[in-house]
């Protein structure tokens, strides 16, 4: 009796990085970068949240303004993508839900930063979250080892990125932006120019080079 073969299809390894992305800058583009390498990825997918219920009652960007400069700063790298499921969902944002649409043959890890994985646990349907996904974790000043790693309570495989940690926020470039300081090459140039063109961040605009 013959017996056919089938070839035995790879599972796709994907890390996501999600985020408010209000705007998407380099600390963001340098955590992936770190990830795919170290993880041996096969992409690196920057997920902006639609709405994400962490800042609620703070002021957002529109969900538009956000998915638009993640595409900017993602473009040209062959192993980074934008994708969004998220951002244009109804409702609020809930990372269990995101994970729910991924197929089993999708291999997920989950890149947070140390203050994020800290607090995983007050996350909606927190369990659901750290059985499917494995984690990435880039430190954080002010986050150690050892509170993630009991906040986590050994509930997901985690592995701490070995990378220079950048303290940048997206807090402190729309600050910036606002009092009028240089803000242009903490993000990509292509993300820049589009924020000070549509004046999210004004109080007193940088001027964009023609």
């Amino acid at each position: 009796m013959l017996s056919a073969w089938f070839p035995i299809l790879a599972c796709v390894r994907i890390g996501i990085l999600g985020g408010t992305f209000d705007p998407p800058h380099l600390a963001h583009l340098h955590t992936g970068e770190v990830a795919y390498r170290q993880l041996q990825l096969d992409q690196v997918v920057f997920m902006p949240a639609g709405a994400p219920w962490q800042k609620a009652g703070r002021p957002v960007s529109g969900p538009e303004h956000r998915w638009a400069m993640t595409r900017l700063a993602v473009a040209d790298v062959d192993y980074f993508a934008a994708d969004e499921r998220e951002v244009h969902r109804q409702g609020w944002t809930y990372t269990a839900d995101t994970l729910a649409t991924f197929g089993d043959d999708v291999e997920i890890t989950l890149i947070l930063g140390a203050d994020a994985a800290r607090n995983l646990p007050t996350w909606e349907r927190a369990d659901e979250v750290m059985a499917r996904a494995d984690l990435a974790v880039a430190p954080r000043p002010g986050t150690d080892r050892g509170a993630v790693d009991r906040a986590i309570g050994g509930k997901a495989s985690v592995t701490w990125l070995d990378m220079v940690p950048l303290d940048l926020s997206g807090t402190q470039i729309r600050q910036r932006a606002c009092d009028g300081h240089p803000t242009r090459f903490l993000v990509r140039d292509a993300v820049w120019r589009y924020y000070t063109t549509a004046g999210l961040y004004s109080g007193a605009l940088e001027a964009p080079v023609r």
